[in-house]
């Protein structure tokens, strides 16, 4: 069984209910304007963000490691979430007509995960599958490691190699950490995240690379601290919870922690936090997924789930 110091158990326990709690309260600040169809003008206003709550209550019900209410509430927002995508049809009308999109299958996997089927996309995902030009399309490498780790939640054939998939990263060449940005440091955490599915397979990760990012991560998250970037911050949280030798430093979680308003929200920077209910949940509904999802990964390599 993996330890974890105490007030980290303590912290990401707080963490994961209290975000869950706000997702589920806020579900319907979250949803799809009337009249949606699959073709978006702009996909990252509301449907992304709907696939990273369906993201997280996945991951919950996943490690289930929440106490009863709390995956119930996960479950609420699973029904919420598939309702809101036409019960999987809006995921199917958009891969069909626009093929070499990847995100249909990247919004389908946290479904699958949790038991969702929709006949029609199983069949043309595996269709698919098997078209040179989707296999072909020209994507940044951590995002081919997230349609790959798609594909094999959803259950296609595999057609990549995770290893090289891997060495084609940031991460994977494991460079001189202090010339590191923001937006690279995005891209290592999703690296380490699709390579161990979201903490669900450590080994994952190759060795080599786990050290690396353990030795490194203590330096990054104090830099990322020091101005008040909360959610890369959390995001750090949870690729340490991820790893092998899994990295939690009291510190660090119970700053989060500290940060977490009464009712869940978690600022995702220094900024001010506005007051109108819609904008609150556009401006941090993101750390609030990432500080859900960083709670139970914890508290499930905790438990050894």
């Amino acid at each position: 069984m993996t330890t974890i110091p105490e007030p980290v158990t303590r912290a990401a326990r707080s963490m994961a209910d209290r975000a869950l709690s706000w997702l589920h309260a806020n579900r319907n600040l979250g949803g799809l304007p009337p009249g949606t169809t699959e073709t978006m003008a702009d996909p990252d206003s509301v449907y992304k963000p709907l696939g990273e709550t369906t993201l997280a209550a996945s991951l919950i019900l996943r490690d289930g490691v929440a106490g009863p209410g709390r995956l119930a509430a996960a479950q609420s927002l699973m029904d919420y979430t598939w309702e809101q995508f036409r019960r999987g049809d809006m995921i199917y009308e958009r891969q069909l007509r626009h093929t070499l999109m990847t995100d249909p299958l990247e919004m389908y996997a946290p479904f699958v995960r949790c038991g969702y089927r929709h006949e029609g996309l199983d069949h043309l995902l595996a269709h698919r599958s098997r078209m040179r030009s989707a296999n072909s399309v020209e994507v940044l490498p951590n995002r081919r490691l997230a349609v790959a780790n798609a594909a094999r939640i959803v259950g296609l054939r595999p057609t990549d190699d995770m290893g090289a998939l891997a060495a084609a990263t940031w991460l994977g060449a494991r460079p001189e950490p202090w010339a590191i940005n923001w937006i690279t440091a995005y891209a290592v955490t999703h690296t380490v995240f699709h390579l161990t599915d979201w903490g669900g397979n450590p080994g994952g990760l190759p060795p080599e690379l786990a050290d690396y990012v353990r030795t490194w991560l203590p330096v990054w998250i104090d830099v990322w601290r020091e101005v008040g970037q909360w959610d890369l911050i959390t995001e750090l949280l949870v690729v340490g919870a991820c790893i092998e030798d899994p990295y939690f430093r009291p510190e660090d979680w119970e700053a989060v922690a500290a940060l977490q308003h009464e009712d869940g929200l978690v600022p995702r920077d220094s900024d001010p936090v506005d007051d109108d209910p819609q904008q609150r949940f556009t401006d941090h509904q993101h750390t609030v997924v990432v500080a859900a999802v960083a709670g139970s990964v914890a508290l499930a390599r905790a438990a050894q789930r």
